[in-house]
């Protein structure tokens, strides 16, 4: 991945070609001009399972459907104490069994696990939804996740809960369930899966999964102030339920390093650093310390690692706190030639500190993140500010290319349909999906 810098302003060249952002009549998404959207998914809107669309929409990923139309599948980061925005609303125990039986954490009929996923199908062509329905329920606080080269969705839960009676948001909750779990949504299934975890992957707070198509291997972000960057290297490549080996990142040249940047060794931009992984066990733990335990073992711990995707040559991940400021950092990993294998050691990859922001940076709080099909990566902001969407180019040049000055909810799920032709993000209160398109040919000539 070529080098990227943030420098302290957007330049004036590449926002005029992004085109300076316009006020929306509807007051939901600011866009440069002749870029317009299509409303996707909405909260409370009737989905054709006869269920609710939930509110706080958050990852997603974008699959090819039948006769161009593109699957979405969606994450709804809910905990178990919002059951009346849920799917199901208040009328969880009325449900048919067959689907109560596919409900993951049915929290002792009375606070059933209300997180999980919804997929819909969308017809460029029209702009219409033609099917949406609930794809994974039981789970909570399903934040990010990743898509698999094989069509399906990673679904994370961002959070580490045993079973029992607890409070959550001020109110009373019973779980049947351990939870910090990755479960897999396949985006074909037209009706809810048979929600499975994935013990092998870890039970921590996970944020988001990047899936390398060359190899198999499975990166995750942890988002804590000194959370870990992991990899999954599965027995069976594309079987994920089959077990495999968890590890975490750190840096040869020092164990247990924070890359926070906050005071102490500092990170430098632009400068690759060689990297070891480190054998995790009981990775299913009773206790939620595995960030803990890998720390002291020598892995590099990092601040709140959150968005990741795919690049042309390895993985890009935030941390939304990380930089002397605390306003977030871009890194880039490159695997191995031989990720994964014995003589990774002889040939190890790399680490290297791509973006960190500052009081003046365009970008702050980086959190989702995907890469454009001409090389950019378009980064949503989760700041207590307006957010938006920033684009960086390989040079580091930054661009706004969606603002979000109507409310103080992040952007999340940001995605490119499979023909790079179709822009999709959520909003993530009060919980709106949308489909944008425009002139991309602007950015890269892919029109």
């Amino acid at each position: 991945m070529a080098a990227l810098g943030l420098p302290v302003a957007a330049s004036a060249d590449k926002q005029a070609a992004a085109g300076q952002l316009l006020p929306d009549h509807n007051q939901l998404l600011d866009l440069p001009e002749a870029f317009s959207y299509r409303v996707v998914s909405r909260a409370g809107d009737t989905m054709n399972d006869g269920l609710k669309v939930p509110p706080a929409h958050d990852g997603m990923a974008a699959f090819p459907g039948d006769d161009g139309r593109v699957i979405l599948v969606c994450n709804h980061e809910m905990p178990p104490s919002h059951t009346e925005f849920s799917a199901f609303g208040n009328a969880f125990a009325e449900l048919p069994d067959p689907i109560k039986a596919r409900v993951y954490d049915p929290g002792g009929g009375r606070t059933p696990g209300v997180g999980g996923t919804t997929t819909s199908v969308y017809n460029p062509t029209s702009g219409r939804t033609e099917r949406q329905h609930l794809s994974l329920a039981g789970t909570e606080i399903n934040c990010a996740g990743g898509p698999t080269p094989w069509g399906s969705w990673l679904s994370c839960e961002e959070c580490f809960e045993d079973p029992g009676a607890g409070i959550t948001k001020g109110k009373p909750v019973f779980r049947e369930k351990r939870h910090g779990y990755v479960f897999e949504v396949p985006a074909g299934e037209t009706g809810l899966v048979m929600p499975e975890p994935i013990r092998a992957m870890g039970r921590f707070e996970h944020e988001a999964c990047a899936v390398d198509e060359r190899t198999g291997v499975v990166y995750m972000t942890e988002d804590r102030h000194h959370g870990l960057f992991y990899r999954y290297l599965p027995d069976v490549p594309g079987e994920l339920l089959k077990g495999g080996r968890l590890q975490a990142l750190a840096l040869v040249a020092a164990d247990g390093f924070k890359t926070h940047n906050w005071s102490g060794p500092a990170i430098e931009r632009h400068r690759p650093l060689v990297v070891r992984w480190i054998d995790l066990d009981d990775v299913d733990g009773d206790k939620n310390d595995l960030r803990k335990r890998g720390a002291a073992a020598g892995a590099a711990s990092f601040a709140r690692g959150e968005g990741l995707c795919a690049t042309d040559d390895g993985v890009a991940f935030t941390c939304t706190t990380g930089g002397p400021d605390r306003l977030g950092q871009v890194f880039g990993y490159s695997p191995s030639r031989f990720e994964g294998q014995a003589d990774e050691k002889r040939e190890p990859g790399h680490l290297t500190l791509l973006a960190e922001a500052g009081p003046e940076s365009l970008l702050r709080h980086a959190d989702n993140i995907t890469m454009a099909p001409w090389g950019d990566l378009f980064v949503c902001e989760d700041t207590s500010d307006h957010c938006g969407i920033v684009g960086i180019k390989p040079d580091g040049e930054q661009y706004a290319f969606a603002d979000n000055p109507y409310n103080d909810s992040e952007l999340a799920g940001v995605c490119f349909s499979p023909d790079g032709r179709t822009l999709f993000v959520n909003i993530q209160y009060p919980g709106t999906t949308v489909a944008i398109t425009g002139p991309w040919e602007r950015f890269a000539g892919i029109g």
